[in-house]
């Protein structure tokens, strides 16, 4: 079986952090976000895995040629000339996928036993199935109605069932379930042929309710394990702090650190004499004294400097941040450096 791993989008949410990388590289627990989704698709038996980029294609190059040395698999890379969108990127694959493949989003953690959907795919004969993940705040998503039989009524309490109705980002009010698509999809190759050529076409906007007026089977079910977006700063600070509290769950091992009386995390190569609380310090990170961390995340090789708070907050790799400063709600972009005795609060700071 192939996969299709979908990593051509700019990050826009999280920029700075994506001002000189796409945001599958973009790390969490220092792990580029893209190389959980890949490793899922190894787990669940796939052999060949095509990564379909466009912005900053280059480091998505570099990626693929260390999983062809240390990973068992055929790893390649298609580069969109210009924006084809979700389901365009994969059309532009259709010579390739003459049977059933995964598509996968690159720019969300996963950590969850596929084979079980694709189990459920051929036991439902549908022509999609789609990954739903739950969720406590529907708004900020596009929700799925499920229902037991094909154009069946939607029952909320289904954990799996055939797709009968899309809405993306409803009200509170109109909210008519609370499982949302998690962006990946096993597909039969002749959906393909509901793509057009050379246009920029999406899957949830344009695809899915295309094939639902066509009445075609649409199957859906809730993935085990663990599922994040990382669209924001704070769901990336989120989902690396879910990640360490569940680490004995989960089937890969985290990169060797301490875990700190606060329910933080400190890279082996770290050195802190400040509390870090809910938070990371990924490898040859500094921190002064008498500092305080909490909910954030500082990439490999930045300095923090004497009695300095950091809350709330992303730092970017090689930034140097002075002694006596605050940043609270802030995004810090790397090779930034920040002066003694800075106040920032909510900001997006950029070299």
């Amino acid at each position: 079986m192939i996969g299709v791993i979908m990593a051509g989008g700019k990050g826009t949410r999280l920029y700075p952090l994506t001002a000189n990388r796409p945001k599958p590289l973009v790390k969490v627990l220092g792990k580029p976000v893209i190389d959980y989704v890949n490793d899922a698709l190894l787990d669940a038996g796939v052999k060949e895995v095509i990564l379909t980029t466009g912005y900053q294609g280059e480091g998505l190059v570099s990626l693929v040629k260390e999983w062809n040395q240390q990973k068992s698999g055929d790893f390649s890379v298609n580069n969109e000339a210009r924006p084809m969108g979700t389901a365009g990127s994969v059309k532009l694959l259709q010579d390739k996928l003459t049977d059933t493949f995964i598509v996968a989003s690159g720019d969300a953690i996963l950590s969850s036993d596929l084979k079980k959907l694709i189990s459920a795919h051929k036991f439902s004969k549908s022509k999609v199935t789609m990954a739903l993940w739950e969720v406590e705040d529907p708004t900020q998503f596009g929700i799925v109605g499920l229902s037991s039989k094909i154009m069946g009524p939607i029952d909320a309490n289904l954990s799996e069932g055939y797709i009968t109705k899309f809405l993306e980002k409803p009200s509170l009010e109109d909210a008519f379930s609370n499982v949302i698509n998690a962006g990946l999809y096993i597909i039969e190759p002749e959906v393909l042929e509901h793509i057009p050529f050379d246009t920029k076409y999406d899957f949830s906007k344009d695809l899915f309710p295309k094939l639902l007026e066509l009445e075609w089977p649409l199957y859906a079910k809730k993935l085990d394990g663990l599922w994040f977006d990382v669209g924001t700063p704070s769901e990336l600070v989120r989902a690396q702090n879910e990640l360490i509290v569940k680490r004995m769950e989960l089937p890969f091992k985290i990169p060797p650190g301490e875990i700190t009386d606060d329910g933080g995390y400190v890279f082996d190569s770290a050195e802190s004499k400040s509390r870090v609380i809910k938070s990371v310090l990924c490898e040859q990170v500094l921190v002064g004294e008498n500092c305080e961390i909490k909910d954030s995340l500082i990439m490999n090789n930045s300095k923090v400097g004497d009695n300095t708070e950091i809350k709330s907050s992303v730092i970017g790799n090689n930034v140097i941040i002075g002694s006596e400063c605050s940043l609270i709600d802030c995004v810090v972009g790397d090779n930034v450096s920040i002066k003694n005795k800075t106040n920032l609060v909510n900001l997006q700071v950029e070299s």
